[in-house]
């Protein structure tokens, strides 16, 4: 695929799920920021600053059209990525705003190990709720009554979705609560599941998205009045006096500004943007193709008697262990076959480890730049191995 055209001859990449690759037209987007109009965004009136504001505008605006969020009622601000993103939030909810804070027990550390943190700061009481094999939630098992609820749209060990996100909003919301969504394992792949999904806060890294490095924070308006405004700095403000300053994001114009504090990384704004526009323009046939590699690669590991899946259903995402065999040395061994995959918890270690008791694990994500051959390649390697 001329997108992903300086991957080498023989090499697989299978740790999307950790960052996509990026296609050539992001690549250029961000060339074309450093070498064509660098330049401080939102603060200069040079035409090289009007280009870049208006790039990344664009971008604010892409990411709304992509989730279908209207934009009189939502926001898109840029951080670090998704674990800054939730951290940044959680950190400035005002204290007594909420009775309780709750996460399952199927999150990467970023929510759960957030989770843990802002109880034990607040004082509140912490809940980890149990997920169903489809992903979804038992939500009448739960008292969600003025909750911070934090979870994933999307599983990164085994794909599962949450699948009554809808649901699992409107008792939130009916409760009190706010719901706060890890979307890192959603938007590149399956963003149908959070599109039109209002939440308070959908969080993403644009790196998983096939764009650079960068988290994503999409929030609504009325967030803002649950919040304490504690990380400031340059691009926040409208006005300093001696001891008080006006706060830009006040207006509606300019809240994105509300989890921006200082230069942003425009360069990478930029390539997101570009990131965004390729992923609309992914033709239907490669989706295809994608859907078709990931389930011949899960029904050769579940074919398998000495393989472990740990998913029950074909995913772009998969992970699991080899019969008395490290998960470290097959990675390694995979890797003389130049197929890269990630091995370990993969940031989950409390469901993992200590709820599954599971060893480390072999985990195969994989992107729109996998092709048939990637997939005969890695059965073929797998399968001398297994042997």
């Amino acid at each position: 695929m001329e997108d992903f055209d300086y991957l080498g001859a023989g090499e697989v990449y299978l740790d999307s799920a950790c960052q996509s690759l990026r296609p050539r037209a992001v690549i250029e987007a961000v060339n074309d920021y450093y070498t064509k109009h660098n330049s401080c965004g939102e603060r200069v009136k040079y035409k090289w600053g009007v280009k870049t504001d208006e790039k990344v505008e664009a971008a604010r605006d892409a990411m709304l059209k992509y989730l279908k969020l209207p934009k009189r009622k939502y926001n898109t601000s840029f951080a670090l990525n998704t674990t800054y993103g939730i951290n940044l939030i959680l950190s400035q909810i005002r204290k007594g705003a909420f009775a309780k804070i709750m996460t399952s027990e199927i999150e990467h550390n970023s929510p759960f190990l957030a989770s843990i943190a802002f109880a034990q700061r607040t004082g509140v009481p912490r809940e980890v709720m149990k997920r169903n094999k489809d992903g979804s939630i038992p939500l009448d098992d739960y008292d969600f009554d003025r909750a911070v609820v934090v979870v994933n749209s999307a599983s990164n060990f085994d794909g599962r979705k949450l699948s009554n996100i809808k649901e699992l909003v409107k008792v939130v919301h009916k409760a009190g609560g706010i719901v706060i969504i890890d979307a890192a394992q959603t938007l590149a792949h399956a963003v149908d599941v959070v599109r039109g999904v209002e939440a308070d806060a959908i969080v993403t890294s644009a790196h998983k998205m096939y764009g650079p490095s960068l988290g994503v924070i999409v929030w609504r308006d009325d967030l803002m009045e649950k919040l304490e405004p504690l990380w400031l700095g340059g691009g926040m403000v409208d006005d300093v006096k001696k001891d008080e300053y006006l706060l830009s994001a006040e207006g509606k114009e300019h809240r994105y500004t509300r989890f921006e504090s200082g230069l942003q990384a425009w360069g990478e704004i930029v390539g997101f943007g570009a990131a965004l526009k390729w992923l609309e323009k992914v033709p239907k046939s490669t989706w295809r193709d994608f859907e078709n590699n990931y389930t011949e690669l899960f029904d050769f590991l579940r074919s398998s008697e000495k393989v472990h899946l740990v998913n029950t259903m074909a995913n772009p995402t998969m992970s699991f262990y080899v019969e008395g065999v490290d998960s470290h040395l097959l990675g390694s061994a995979l890797s003389r076959e130049n197929i890269m995959a990630r091995t370990g918890y993969f940031c989950v270690h409390y469901y993992l480890d200590h709820v599954l008791g599971l060893p480390p694990l072999v985990r195969f994500s994989l992107g729109l730049h996998n092709r048939p051959k990637d997939i005969e390649k890695v059965k073929n390697s797998l399968g001398k191995l297994l042997k």
